[in-house]
Formats: structure tokens, sequence, C-alpha cells
């Protein structure tokens, strides 16, 4: 009965994102993740606590303005995925160099042998990167926890996931999938930004910082040698996106004659890029996860 009254819920609310104009459902958005921040304690404390621990040269009253400026970015991505899922967001409009991005992604789809793996996080608007690039011909294999929600997740999620052909790997499936992706010279995309467990995950530093962080790109990068190409969408002042598109990561620690120390340091030179990304644009990252295993 729970899950049902969430999707109705949800539902609801893309119902409602229908019929009022766009600035609206940001404002309305906006409002949300602002009751959010002042009465819900649990993420609001968690975001706290992960700022103060990067950035304990700031005072409480910064650590807490840019707490603020991150949720209000996160209400923007909701009310902006909310759009997409209405087709009410001219994504054409707002990737300001469109032609640019995909040309460099041509280029490097045209050369990588063995497939392509966009490395990139839970920053800024995320769904929107995925679905641009799919939008533009280049679908991806997007690697992603399965919902809690059966309801959700089967009628709202999946197909708004895949509507320009991306694909859904599902984690507890995710290896054989990129396998799969890679040996039929396909794109995966993997966000490794939040924490790991288990075999698939090595202890690395992020924002030093140990952080589990999944293995899977160094293994795969060695075993299979695909491009790992990093790619970020960075919001803009005005609201708009500029796609980030790094040079293809090489580095394989030739240096380490050990297979674990090669994959251990692999994985740290991946979070490092992401973290030069984030330390850049901090309010667009999403530090309402707990990425470094903070008692709460």
């Amino acid at each position: 009965m729970r899950d049902f009254l969430e999707y109705f819920l949800v539902k609801s609310f893309l119902s409602l994102t229908k019929i009022l104009p766009n600035n609206a459902t940001y404002a309305l958005c906006k409002n949300v993740a602002l009751l959010f921040f002042k009465f819900e304690k649990r993420r609001r404390n968690l975001t706290l606590k992960n700022l103060q621990l990067i950035y304990p040269q700031m005072s409480e009253n910064e650590v807490l303005a840019l707490a603020q400026k991150i949720y209000e970015n996160v209400a923007i991505t909701i009310a902006e995925i909310l759009l997409m899922m209405t087709d009410k967001l001219d994504m054409d409009a707002m990737v300001e160099n469109g032609e640019e991005a995909i040309e460099d992604v041509k280029k490097y789809s045209s050369s990588a042998k063995n497939g392509i793996i966009m490395l990139t996080a839970h920053f800024s608007n995320w769904e929107l990167l995925a679905h641009y690039v799919a939008y533009k011909g280049f679908p991806l294999k997007v690697v992603g926890r399965r919902g809690n929600n059966t309801y959700i997740e089967e009628r709202l999620t999946t197909p708004f996931r895949e509507k320009f052909g991306n694909q859904n790997l599902y984690k507890e499936l995710a290896a054989t999938g990129m396998i799969r992706a890679l040996r039929n010279k396909e794109t995966v995309g993997l966000l490794i930004d939040q924490k790991s467990g288990g075999p698939s995950s090595i202890p690395v530093r992020f924002f030093d910082h140990p952080a589990d962080t999944t293995n899977s790109i160094a293994i795969l990068k060695l075993k299979y040698n695909p491009l790992v190409l990093p790619m970020f969408a960075i919001r803009q002042p005005n609201g708009h996106y500029r796609i980030l598109t790094l040079e293809p990561i090489e580095y394989i620690a030739q240096e380490e004659e050990n297979q674990t120390e090669r994959i251990a340091k692999m994985t740290q030179f991946y979070n490092d890029i992401m973290e030069e990304v984030i330390r850049a644009y901090p309010e667009q990252w999403f530090w309402m996860h707990n990425r470094w295993r903070l008692p709460k």
C-alpha cells in the first residue's frame, strides 16, 4: 500500500507539472527543497557533516549557506527531470555547447575499438547529460541501482531513463552487461562517486578522506582496454549547461607490478578527476549522500 501511495503522489506531481508554467515548476521544487532543508533533519545534518569534514576552514554560517545552495541545485535538477518527463524541457536550448560536445562523442566513438566508459558523477543534472547524449544518437548502457518502489521504477523511472535509447544495467547484473556492451563497442555510463562495498570496491581517498569506491572501471580498463571518457554537465549562472568533456584517461599504473596496487592507483586517479570538478562547483554535487560513512 505504501508503495502505491508513493507512486500516486509522484504521478500527481507529474500531472501538476504538465499544466504549470516551467518557471512555476522551478519555484515549486525550490520551495519544497527549502521545507526539506528546514524540517528533514537527517539529510540536512548529513549534508552539513560532509561539508564540515571537507571544508574545515569554513565558518558555521559559510557551511550553512553552501548547504542551502546545494539544496537549491538539487531542486533545480528535480524540476528539470519533471520537465523532461513531461516533454517540457528543450534540451537543445539548455545545452550551450551541444554541437561541440556531440562532436567530441562522435570522434571518440568512431575511434574507440573496445567501447567507451563514460565516467561521471551525481553532479549538476546527470540525468540531462545521459539524455542529451542519447538524444543526439549515442545511447548509453547506464549502471545504477534498482529503485525500492516497484511501481515508480517500472512505470516512471525506467521508461524515463530509456526514453532516447539508453538502457539500465542494474547492479546485480551490471558486470555481464558492461562486458557485453564494451565487446560490442558500445558506451557504458558509470557514476562512481557514491559509497561502494563488497568485493567490487576498494579503499581510496576522496577529498583526502577514506572512501570506498567501485573498482569496476579500473578492472575493465585493464582487461578490455575501453576508452575512459570523463564527462560532466556544468550548470551555468543562467540555468543552462555546458558539457565538460575531458581528455580520455589512459593511465594504467604501469609503475606497479602488483595488480591490486594498479587497480587502487587507477581508481584513485578517477576519484581525483571527479574531485577536481566538484571542487570547482561544490554547490552542484549531491552532498546528501553518506559518501564517507560518517556516524549518523
